[in-house]
């Protein structure tokens, strides 16, 4: 057993810093490196990309960054852990083994988790008594079952670990959850076990403070954001993690950013519901319990966290189509260029009535005034306003509505309020509209599934 692992952050989400595994894996010592790039929206584009191409619907930034990463990281006995396998972690994993080929790497085992994908067997589901219920609405998944674009079970982090015991060195999973990713790596090291709940929480913190990448390192910090030095080197957070379950998060030397106590403990209250039960598919976790300690020098000691045993469910995420939506801007000018905009909605909005087109919704933002704060932005005074974007977006199960009113914008510069610019990209096109649908479904009714693939 080890006497301690350094398991690096390398992506929070698909589109982060492209550079940040190069960094983690270059500027200092670790053992695994984790890269998070799904979201629930992910998984629906994903899907969508399979359907047009059964070679596609993982995180196509993979094998390219692994062109430049995985010969230092296959020298140095670098781990790499990703979700970034979406709906088809095969292919993900084929693609991998070809740049991996391409550089003469002579062993290589990727393990590939498989299973959470159960949209073809929804059927099968909802015949044994299962009928998928919205968590937040009660309903049945039937009533949107024809419209599903994508439903994908949550697995934790025990796949992941039947991997790495199977000598994987890169584990590409589906929809698997952030925290798994880092609570894997602890439990193959350090041999925990199932039931030790403690641990096991200790484990899936760490996950969460790692999980949206330089957010818990500085970057996006609501605190005292400006004294964060060097935030374009910004350094991603690194575990270090004891058989014990006491963990340090820090960062590689001489980066930018910080770690600090602020920024862990804001990073540990981003996207949680009850504290005293963080719920995942290995254990739930009492936040309420976690102690901080700042250990100066971009470490901070996280200890004494409990947990209990986990739920019998795994979620379920699924996506649906749900219509169509368009947006479109102008901007006005200075002088009254909050009342020009204003007075530009009110003529858009009477021409779409006078239309009779069918909208679920319309919604408008005067940017540079109220777009982030809505109703809580403080009057301004019209002087002291130099331009406002005007951004109007439309809902509609109606196609038609959709792609008229994106023939409305642009009228409105020569038929509305003067000192109007920034009509840019042509007429807004009708999109699709993908709504989340959220559920649980007992864990009896899926079996992830550990394929290795080798060289």
């Amino acid at each position: 057993m080890k006497k301690k692992i350094r398991i690096a952050s390398g992506q929070g989400f698909w589109g982060d810093l492209i550079d940040a595994p190069y960094h983690q894996v270059t500027k200092g010592d670790i053992d695994y490196l984790v890269m998070d790039y799904l979201a629930e929206v992910t998984m629906s584009i994903l899907q969508k990309q399979k359907n047009k191409n059964p070679n596609l619907g993982y995180a196509k930034d993979i094998p390219e960054l692994l062109r430049k990463i995985l010969p230092i990281a296959n020298s140095k006995g670098i781990k790499i852990i990703t979700n970034g396998g979406g709906v088809n972690p095969q292919a993900c994993a084929e693609a991998c083994l070809k740049v991996a080929r391409e550089l003469n790497i002579k062993s290589l085992k990727i393990g590939i988790i498989i299973g959470d994908n159960i949209k073809d067997n929804l059927d099968e589901i909802i015949a044994s008594g299962y009928d998928l219920k919205n968590m937040d609405t009660g309903e049945s998944i039937k009533k949107i079952k024809d419209k599903l674009l994508s439903a994908n079970v949550y697995f934790g982090a025990f796949p992941i670990v039947e991997a790495l015991q199977g000598g994987a060195d890169i584990v590409i999973t589906g929809r698997t959850t952030d925290t798994g990713l880092t609570l894997a790596p602890m439990i193959h090291e350090f041999g925990w076990f199932e039931n030790q709940y403690d641990l096991l929480a200790a484990g899936t913190v760490a996950g969460h403070v790692l999980e949206c990448g330089a957010q818990a390192s500085g970057g996006n910090f609501l605190g005292d954001w400006k004294s964060i030095r060097n935030m374009s080197e910004i350094g991603f957070p690194i575990a270090e993690v004891l058989p014990n379950g006491e963990i340090i998060i820090t960062k590689h030397s001489g980066t930018g950013g910080r770690v600090s106590f602020d920024t862990v403990a804001e990073q540990l209250v981003y996207e949680i519901g009850n504290p005293k039960e963080y719920i995942t598919p290995d254990c739930v976790a009492d936040f309420t319990s976690i102690k901080l300690q700042d250990l100066g020098k971009d470490r901070v000691k996280v200890y004494d966290i409990k947990g209990r045993e986990a739920t019998n469910f795994y979620k379920v995420s699924c996506s649906y189509s749900d219509g169509y939506s368009a947006v479109g801007t102008l901007t006005y000018s200075w002088p009254e260029a909050l009342t020009k905009a204003k007075y530009g909605d009110k003529i858009l909005r009477q021409r779409l009535k006078n239309l009779n087109l069918r909208f679920d919704e319309i919604r408008t933002e005067f940017v540079g005034y109220n777009a982030c704060h809505e109703t809580l932005s403080p009057q301004l005074s019209e002087d002291k306003i130099n331009e406002i974007m005007l951004r109007v977006a439309v809902r509609s199960h109606d196609y038609d509505s959709v792609e008229r009113f994106g023939k409305e914008i642009a009228p409105l510069i020569l038929t509305g309020p003067p000192s109007v610019t920034g009509f840019a990209g042509g007429r807004p096109k009708p999109n699709e509209v993908v709504a989340y649908w959220p559920a649980l479904i007992p864990k009896k009714l899926v079996t992830p599934k550990v394929e290795i693939l080798e060289i």
